[in-house]
């Protein structure tokens, strides 16, 4: 059976169509256009649903769409950083405009399914995914059960407080995991540090070239992972950590980091497992695509 995902994001929404076997027969990108609101999205989504469907013909198919932000019981977006969808009754809209019922996930899960089915955690059991990216998020599948959660929480490392009374938070917290280990939360750290605003990738290279107040960030930073990912493993201890986002492609994350992650285990000299994503960021859309295929969402 084919399989169609579609991946909303703040400037561009994706969408892939996979065969049987799970390789990619059609793939495209377009714009959000987000700033000419709901029903200019829903129509974007919709149509990019119906050009891929061309693709296969009348061949038997599954949607699956990945969200920023979770769908609540009653079927409405809720926490989206894609704000106009907020409130929104997604699936239905969809539903009405095309024929097909779609599964819905947010970014994050997608993103842990794609590596837990088809990826770098192919094989194993117990699957966490995490994303450093502008934010930070997270999504765990067990035996191809992606977990939600009772209340939809499932899987938030970026919102499991880091620093008490630390960093504000969007989410109306202090001290969140996402302000110190993603992107934006390194930049923001080395402006307040510099009065400079620079790349993450900027602040890496005069790291590794040992300037004074990136090699302070970057210390920091390392042992803010640290704490997070030893966290994680020492509550779910899962067969494989699997990064995503533009930080995982920090190389020291998988030397130094691991070693600070080591260190925090409870337990003599662990086997810390912990690997780089296999789909980059096109994990999101074909984990959406792969949506009907995880067996239970619990």
């Amino acid at each position: 059976m084919y399989k169609i995902g579609i991946d909303l994001g703040g400037t561009k929404i994706e969408g892939v169509v996979l065969d049987g076997k799970g390789d990619i027969v059609e793939r495209v990108r377009v714009a959000t256009g987000q700033e000419q609101g709901y029903d200019h999205v829903l129509k974007v989504v919709a149509d990019l649903y119906l050009a891929l469907r061309k693709r296969i013909g009348n061949q038997e198919h599954q949607l699956g769409i990945g969200t920023p932000g979770h769908t609540d019981r009653q079927g409405l977006i809720r926490n989206s950083s894609l704000l106009c969808l907020n409130e929104k009754a997604l699936i239905g809209d969809i539903e009405r405009l095309t024929g097909i019922t779609p599964e819905t996930e947010n970014d994050a899960n997608c993103f842990a399914v794609a590596e837990a089915l088809l990826g770098a955690g192919r094989g194993k059991d117990v699957v966490f995914g995490v994303i450093m990216g502008t934010g930070c998020g997270g999504g765990v599948v067990i035996n191809k059960n992606l977990i939600r959660g009772h209340q939809y929480l499932g899987g938030e490392i970026g919102h499991a407080v880091l620093h008490p009374g630390g960093r504000d938070c969007f989410c109306g917290n202090k001290g969140c995991v996402e302000r110190y280990i993603s992107g934006s939360g390194i930049e923001e750290q080395y402006e307040e540090k510099t009065a400079t605003r620079k790349r993450l990738q900027d602040i890496v290279d005069e790291y590794r070239e040992g300037d004074l107040a990136a090699t302070e960030i970057m210390v920091q930073f390392f042992e803010d992972f640290g704490v997070a990912m030893s966290t994680l493993i020492n509550i779910l201890d899962p067969d494989l950590i699997v990064l995503g986002g533009g930080v995982s492609n920090i190389d020291e994350l998988y030397s130094i980091g691991l070693e600070k992650v080591r260190k925090n285990v409870f337990m003599k000299d662990p086997e810390i497992l912990i690997a780089r994503n296999m789909y980059g960021d096109s994990a999101g859309v074909i984990g959406a695509a792969l949506l009907h295929e995880v067996r239970n969402r619990v």
